[in-house]
């Protein structure tokens, strides 16, 4: 069972959704209990980085999720979510993250429109098992207006944007992000989410 975490920052539904198209056995909670049967963690969101770090506190999921990660189990942060992965967070104030990956989350810095949103294309930077059923060149879809800053052997894969080098999926361990939303990626979100749920089992 792979459980998305409900804190009431995200569209959890069409995360949901997306895990039953590809046979991911997934509910949606923000029971302890519940949390530690699983064997994946997803957290999804849609939002500020504030407001996400307040709700993890404001539900005690902050705990629960320190200890998850701890004992190894497979954790995929998707857009917001994967920000929040971070050590420091920009948006609004100066906000400390969860710290599984290094880095910090700021606004992207170019002339080009805010936010980022559409199809673009990822580019690899390093092999791992996420990007199993993709090709690079493949195009995902992505609506932001922040970016990760990343030590480079965190980055799986880029995009870019505006001139700026945009991490989109990045991971160490048992910890993987999805800057873009695979859940609305059509078919190449569906291989990633593929991969991931191989990577749970």
């Amino acid at each position: 069972m792979v459980v998305i975490i409900d804190y009431n920052i995200g569209n959890v539904r069409s995360v949901l959704n997306a895990c039953d198209r590809v046979g991911i056995n997934a509910v949606i909670s923000r029971d302890e209990e519940i949390i530690k049967q699983a064997k994946g963690i997803i957290l999804p969101g849609v939002g500020s980085f504030n407001v996400a770090m307040e709700n993890l506190e404001k539900y005690n999921l902050i705990d629960i999720l320190n200890e998850r990660k701890q004992a190894g189990i497979p954790i995929l942060g998707i857009c917001l979510g994967m920000q929040v992965l971070l050590e420091k967070g920009y948006e609004v104030k100066e906000t400390k993250g969860l710290g599984y990956l290094k880095g910090n989350v700021d606004l992207i810095k170019t002339d080009k429109k805010l936010p980022h949103m559409g199809w673009n294309e990822l580019y690899f930077n390093k092999n791992n098992s996420i990007l199993k059923y993709i090709k690079e060149f493949d195009d995902v879809y992505f609506v932001h207006s922040y970016m990760a800053d990343f030590k480079d052997e965190e980055v799986i894969c880029y995009t870019e944007y505006g001139g700026q080098k945009i991490p989109a999926i990045v991971g160490k361990n048992n910890v993987l992000g999805c800057q873009f939303h695979p859940e609305k990626s059509g078919e190449v979100g569906q291989n990633i989410l593929k991969a991931w749920k191989e990577i749970v089992e």
